[in-house]
């Protein structure tokens, strides 16, 4: 079965960290009311603002006997935990379907397939620090960007970026790339991307790849790191991340040929059209629309088929819906992340139902 999907964004301004949400009704008697529940998750940095925001928001809101703890470790050690059974959820930018070892791993370990459920969309920047260039000043065409990953563009004066760019003052200066150096599904939806358009590039598409140039970074943090220290750095972060952290971001040319800013109703728009496979791993790597935004992915959660405690398992369900519905629907478009239509959100709830818990 595949499910067309499509939903209008209000994309709200940033928000504060602090601010109120909609009320939402607590939880049912019987369930988590009076019980200190602890649930633990780990995996991609990438979604972790909205992750952070809708933890914190239903424990305050909605149930404060519910703690989710969750580690920004990567997926790729997210994914790692997921399989080992030292989390009660991973997630990752990367269907873990698409590995297999990952998935046979995870097979012999735990006697089930990974269910893999995605919880929110979002979109890689191209993202620098140039002096005298400010956020979506600098045009980035698939040429030039393809030169720059692959080291055939050196300089921020090479003709390639002057072409794109004839009414900035580039500055005369070395190309720093920056990258992840940790396993990543946020290099993988890049890669994913740059694999699939770049026709020189050498290293494929991973969670982890070997660069051919460039300095690495942990995490979004690392990259963010890379580039606000070194004058002519660019490399690619979570565009929420970017955003959040004032980190200047280019628009660049998708496959139509048109120069896209990013953002969520341009993700949404390479995203939300397309036909999602049953187990949820739909990968648009070069989306062909003339207002698609070219480097977006999904990020999904993955869980258990069984769990040993009923009460963990309702609370844990009940924190991902509320995330799905209004109220974390409202939050995501805040964060700048592209939030999971209605359709999809029953196909996730009909997943739910089929977890066994004692």
């Amino acid at each position: 079965m595949v499910l067309n999907r499509k939903v209008l964004l209000a994309v709200a301004s940033l928000p504060i960290l602090l601010g109120a949400t909609a009320c939402a009704p607590g939880p049912q008697d019987g369930e988590t009311r009076g019980q200190r529940i602890s649930i633990s998750g780990a995996g991609a940095t990438f979604p972790a603002p909205i992750f952070q925001r809708w933890f914190d928001a239903y424990n305050r809101q909605v149930d404060p006997n519910v703690q989710v703890s969750y580690q920004s470790v990567g997926s790729g050690a997210g994914l790692e935990q997921y399989i080992n059974g030292t989390v009660d959820f991973g997630a990752s930018e990367a269907p873990i379907t698409d590995s297999a070892d990952r998935t046979a791993s995870f097979i012999a370990a735990h006697g089930h397939d990974p269910i893999q459920i995605p919880m929110t969309g979002g979109f890689i920047s191209f993202s620098y620090n140039l002096p005298g260039i400010d956020n979506l000043q600098l045009r980035l065409s698939r040429q030039a960007y393809c030169g720059i990953v692959t080291g055939q563009i050196t300089q921020w004066t090479d003709p390639a970026i002057a072409a794109d760019n004839p009414n900035l003052n580039l500055p005369n200066l070395p190309i720093v790339f920056a990258h992840r150096s940790d396993g990543s599904g946020t290099t993988f939806v890049f890669t994913n991307h740059i694999n699939t358009i770049c026709p020189d590039w050498p290293a494929g598409a991973g969670t982890s790849v070997d660069w051919p140039i460039g300095i690495g970074g942990q995490g979004n943090e690392g990259v963010a790191a890379s580039i606000q220290q070194n004058e002519g750095a660019i490399g690619y972060l979570s565009y929420a991340y970017a955003a959040l952290n004032d980190i200047d971001s280019a628009v660049i040319e998708n496959q139509a040929g048109n120069f896209i800013a990013p953002s969520p109703e341009a993700a949404a728009k390479a995203l939300l059209d397309e036909p999602v496979p049953d187990n949820f791993a739909l990968l648009v790597p070069d989306p062909s629309g003339a207002e698609s935004y070219p480097i977006v992915g999904l990020v999904w959660v993955m869980i258990y088929q069984n769990y040993e405690d009923d009460a963990k398992w309702q609370a844990m369900r009940q924190v991902f819906e509320w995330s799905l519905g209004p109220e974390g629907r409202a939050l995501a478009e805040e964060l700048l992340f592209v939030p999971t239509p209605d359709p999809l959100v029953e196909r996730i709830k009909a997943v739910f139902d089929t977890i066994n818990a004692n």
